[in-house]
């Protein structure tokens, strides 16, 4: 699997990350960390030293305007530098002036909260993240290097060159570590804010939304419709034919005839059982998500761990995305990846509910090449949740996914 971010990397393939470009790129993220960082602290200092200064001949008013609005310049070249370490791209908030010229580029700019968030990543990185990067790489950079050559000077400190080799081994991880959690931070504040995606943006989301809500209606009444009106039917008529079997003689051809006419109604039943529990199982509606999945594993033709903890009833709208997240992935485990056995992992996150399935198949699932994980994908993105998997070529696969339960 193509990783987006050095973070996710990290987390799932420890040990393949020294074969990897992350450890690379998380360097030149720190370094040009380091340098922009250092620059902009130079800059934003003596522009703001001069505007004070200048500020009784009201010369320093447009110096310190340009303070103001610096966190616009300044993250702009963060949001490309994020690149290195996090593959997809954090939006501009920013909108387009309503009208032409400088002055209505700045009126909008200083009307917007993006610009005074901006402003505040600005302050927090100029004092603080570009120097927590500097120590990051001095501790795994420079410190293992002087604990390696502490005996040139002192022959008797030979045996912290191997505490020195050590700890240069694992600079790569230290510096991938805190290359993801630095991106993370940076999402977390640059990220443009639901109001300032725009109304469309918005709109579209609460009209998929409402889509999917309103199929899983249409679900939940055609598995009813079939559980209580030509389930039922079927299994009266199969009553009647066994009554009247009872009635007919024994080994005549009227006998034989309901006897196969019973069976294939008895088939019909059990068909018509799957094919309501594939619309929508009646267990997820009256007993929850826990018994929905331990029904699901128990028709699986592969053995299923499932251990589902959950303190309570999650939303409908959640319970039915987690279910089909793992009614596809155990389906494409029984028909693609040859696997013996699956697993199936909940819990419930102060109001985020992680849900994770894996298999030790062959792998090489891929959410590109199109078919049920680019549907679990849209189900998953409509109920504001994140869908990851990991199926490297060879195995084993894991679809983790997080659903909010607002």
């Amino acid at each position: 699997m193509r990783h987006r971010t050095a973070w996710q990397a990290l987390g799932q393939n420890p040990l393949k990350v020294l074969g990897s470009s992350w450890p690379w790129r998380s360097l030149a993220y720190l370094l040009t960390g380091v340098a922009f960082g250092a620059v902009t602290v130079a800059v934003l200092l003596v522009a703001l030293a001069a505007g004070v200064v200048s500020l009784v001949v009201l010369v320093g008013a447009p110096i310190l305007l340009g303070v103001a609005l610096s966190g616009v310049a300044v993250t702009r070249v963060e949001r490309r530098r994020l690149r290195l370490v996090d593959l997809d791209p954090v939006p501009d908030p920013h909108r387009a002036p309503d009208a032409t010229g400088p002055a209505a580029w700045v009126r909008t700019r200083l009307r917007e909260p993006a610009t005074w968030r901006e402003l505040g990543f600005t302050v927090v990185s100029a004092t603080a993240l570009w120097w927590m990067d500097l120590l990051v790489l001095a501790f795994a950079l420079v410190v293992p290097v002087l604990v390696i050559l502490s005996p040139v000077d002192d022959p008797g400190a030979w045996p912290l060159t191997p505490v020195g080799v050590g700890l240069l081994a694992a600079a790569p991880y230290t510096i991938t570590a805190w290359a993801g959690a630095r991106a993370a931070v940076t999402r977390l504040m640059l990220a443009p804010r639901d109001d300032e995606l725009g109304r469309a943006l918005t709109d579209v989301r609460a009209s998929r939304t409402r889509l999917v809500d309103a199929f899983d209606a249409e679900r939940r009444r055609i598995e009813r419709d079939l559980h209580d009106g030509a389930q039922q039917r079927l299994v009266s008529l199969n009553v009647m034919l066994g009554l009247a079997a009872l009635d007919a003689p024994p080994d005549s051809p009227v006998a034989a005839r309901l006897a196969q006419a019973q069976e294939q109604v008895t088939l019909a039943v059990e068909e018509l059982r799957e094919l309501s529990r594939g619309v929508h199982p009646k267990a997820l509606t009256d007993q929850g998500l826990a018994a929905a999945v331990e029904n699901l594993a128990a028709r699986s033709a592969l053995p299923v761990t499932v251990d589902i903890r959950l303190p309570h009833r999650l939303p409908l709208p959640v319970e039915t995305a987690a279910y089909f997240v793992v009614a596809e992935a155990l389906t494409n485990a029984v028909k693609h990846s040859g696997a013996s056995g699956a697993r199936v992992h909940a819990r419930l996150h102060t109001d985020v509910l992680t849900l994770s399935v894996g298999d030790d198949g062959t792998g090489g699932a891929e959410p590109s090449a199109g078919g049920g994980l680019v549907g679990l994908a849209d189900r998953v993105a409509a109920a504001d949740g994140r869908l990851r998997v990991s199926s490297p070529q060879g195995g084993p696969t894991l679809l983790h996914v997080e659903l909010p339960c607002r």
